[in-house]
């Protein structure tokens, strides 16, 4: 380039100086129209989950809408644009690594449920119950009120169980909804196992307890409720997204539903 611009060399004398072809020479990067789709489509993905890494993003085009790019031109985009998730980095204790939760080999062979509360924008405490399968990683339920004593937990799980069937064992804590006789007494009627972890020891029920972080990242820390009715209305719309369009890394990068049919 300086010997041709500056020096006014002619570009065949330049090239065959400096062993260069003149095809390299005159080569210009022409940027495919298809780059914009791409970007297009990872600003969006990005900006309505703004917790989505490039992972999720690559999956959800790749999986769920069928693109078939390559993704080292899906990621050199995703750079490009200054998309990356920016996380700040936390000290962390190191503590011994807890035992591998086996993982059950079909549905229904093992639901976890827990509780999580947030608030109100007036400030009003409001409390949801999660319960997961462990084989397919879907959630069932996202229960919402100001209170969820023994008697709705035992209401909510008679719904799930109408539609998808009863399961072999729930894991749950030791809160003290979860050993009320009420609870007990229906769990034992309906010949289902209750599988309390030990107390202090959340990794036994880590399968939720990781659900409930992502229900905490994507869902309560993205959106304000004025009312219980609206924040009911928001989880089962979330909850649909999760189980149908959101691919999960632990059970391979497809989305629960996936996992569940092919299980049928």
């Amino acid at each position: 380039m300086f010997a041709v611009e500056v020096k006014g060399v002619s570009i065949a004398l330049a090239c065959h100086t400096f062993s260069v072809s003149e095809r390299c020479y005159r080569y210009q990067r022409r940027l495919n129209d298809e780059n914009i789709v791409i970007a297009d489509w990872l600003l969006r993905l990005t900006t309505t989950n703004r917790t989505w890494g490039f992972g999720l993003c690559f999956l959800y085009l790749r999986n769920i809408k069928g693109f078939g790019w390559n993704h080292k031109r899906v990621y050199r985009i995703y750079r490009e644009r200054e998309l990356n998730l920016r996380i700040r980095p936390c000290k962390r204790l190191k503590r011994a690594k807890p035992d591998k939760l086996a993982a059950p080999s079909s549905p229904n062979q093992v639901w976890s449920m827990d509780f999580m509360s947030d608030q109100l924008e007036d400030v009003r405490r409001l409390r949801t119950l999660n319960i997961l399968d462990d084989f397919s990683r879907e959630g069932l339920c996202i229960e919402v009120d100001f209170s969820l004593p023994a008697l709705r937990v035992v209401r909510a799980l008679r719904y799930v169980v109408e539609w998808r069937g009863k399961p072999l064992v729930i894991r749950i804590d030791n809160s003290p909804e979860n050993i009320r006789d009420t609870l007990l007494s229906w769990a034992k009627s309906q010949d289902i196992k209750i599988r309390h972890i030990q107390p202090g020891r959340p990794a036994q029920n880590a399968y939720v307890e990781r659900y409930n972080r992502t229900v905490r990242q994507e869902w309560l820390d993205q959106n304000c409720f004025e009312t219980i009715e609206q924040a009911q209305i928001e989880a089962t719309n979330w909850l649909w997204t999760y189980n149908n369009e959101r691919s999960n890394m632990a059970i391979g990068g497809i989305t629960p539903a996936t996992k569940l049919n092919l299980a049928a």
